[in-house]
């Protein structure tokens, strides 16, 4: 049952999307939102779309981001004790430059985890890199290590997955973990400590990247995570709201369209939507609606294209939602063996969704009604590959990044 609060006179804003630029710093871009418009990026292709294909020392599972003609990943060795910085070229995929960061006491990690699942984050002068244990790093955009910083052991059986972003020269780092948590900021041209927030946690908690947005002329940094999704003031950490969550788990990272927030939880359970601003424990009064969700678990994000949210859960199974009160137009299966870990792309109101086996990625139509665009292949050569990376804009082309490998894709 959709629960619902009182009519709510809100005005609607404008979905946030990146332009067509090939600069991509951060983990699903602008606001880790995942959204951007370019005519021209391909959604149909098979293997004879493969423009380039570079092999990565080590293994990883973060997306690459991207400045000008550089792209920048993170890799590990098998047993985590050495994390890798990688510089690429765009053009080719030819490595520019490689550092080696040494984590003497790598931390345990799931069997869908990595030792390198955070992206990096770029303000065009330097590449920041989370590795849990392994620290938080600074270097020059051209390899010139700046500063590193330990933010703790990160104790646990899930590892790490958040990913760093850059908000007017700091740098914050969610550090949610099973034993203390926080929220951090470094200064990014010093490597100083800005400031830290508390976070409270408990076991098997989540690991999700924070997203900035503009609510009202207002600035927040909006973080899902266990117990529900908080709001905090990016200049001070300061806690400004909280909306609970249904369930727990909160990797998923909210997106913001149409001057709300929708919400979805790792674990089995609603999703649901709710309006930003506030102070305390807005639960009661900013929670828009609750809605059914099917599927089981999630790690994808959430979309919003127009009139429509659509969730996909890891299990395949799509769910389409009328964005403003929540009915639910359908929940079907997208096929067999369609286990889905990423987070999807939203590109020129369409939604790309990889599967974890072979990377085949299925573009979706939003609607009322499943419509499948294509389902794209890189052929046989993926098909023992696992790609639990975000598919990733570059210009006209798009990155897709398996454990050891990362694909370009052109028309």
């Amino acid at each position: 049952m959709i629960t619902r609060l009182a009519p709510l006179l809100f005005a609607l804003l404008p979905v946030s999307v990146a332009t067509s630029g090939d600069n991509w710093t951060q983990f699903r871009g602008p606001g880790a939102q995942g959204v951007v418009e370019n005519p021209a990026l391909p959604a149909e292709w098979d293997e004879t779309a493969i423009k380039w294909k570079a092999m990565l020392k080590g293994s990883g599972q973060s997306s690459p981001v991207i400045w000008e003609d550089k792209l920048f990943l993170t890799s590990a060795s098998p047993d985590g004790r050495e994390r890798y910085l990688i510089c690429l070229s765009a053009t080719d995929g030819k490595i520019l430059w490689e550092e080696t960061i040494a984590c003497e006491k790598p931390e345990d990690i799931h069997v869908m985890n990595s030792y390198a699942t955070p992206s990096c984050a770029t303000d065009g002068k330097h590449v920041v890199a989370f590795f849990g244990p392994g620290g938080l790093h600074c270097y020059s955009i051209d390899g010139k290590k700046e500063w590193s910083v330990p933010l703790g052991d990160f104790t646990g059986t899930w590892g790490v997955a958040a990913s760093p972003v850059i908000v007017d020269g700091i740098v914050i780092q969610n550090g949610d973990s099973e034993g203390p948590s926080r929220l951090v900021a470094v200064e990014l041209a010093t490597g100083k400590i800005a400031w830290e927030t508390p976070r409270e946690t408990k076991p098997k908690g989540g690991w999700s990247t924070p997203a900035l947005i503009e609510h009202e002329g207002k600035k927040e940094l909006v973080l899902n995570g266990e117990f529900g999704v908080q709001g905090y003031d990016p200049v001070t950490g300061r806690e400004l709201w909280f909306c609970e969550a249904p369930t727990g788990r909160g990797e998923p990272v909210p997106v913001y369209a149409r001057g709300k927030l929708y919400v979805v939880c790792g674990k089995p359970g609603d999703a649901y939507c709710v309006l930003p601003g506030g102070s305390g424990n807005v639960t009661a009064t900013n929670r828009i609606w609750l809605a059914p969700r099917k599927g089981g678990r999630d790690l994808p994000s959430p979309s919003v294209v127009g009139d429509f949210l659509v969730i996909s859960s890891m299990s395949g199974i799509v769910s389409s939602y009328d964005a403003e009160t929540g009915f639910v137009h359908y929940s079907e299966r997208l096929g067999e063996s369609m286990e889905i870990a990423a987070a999807p792309l939203v590109a020129n109101g369409l939604i790309y969704y990889q599967t974890v086996k072979g990377g085949n990625v299925v573009v979706l139509r939003p609607g009322k009604t499943l419509d499948v665009v294509a389902v794209n292949s890189l052929g046989n050569g993926a098909k023992e590959e696992n790609f639990r990376a975000v598919p990733v804009p570059l210009g006209d082309r798009l990155l897709l990044r398996a454990g050891s490998t990362l694909y370009c894709i052109g028309r």
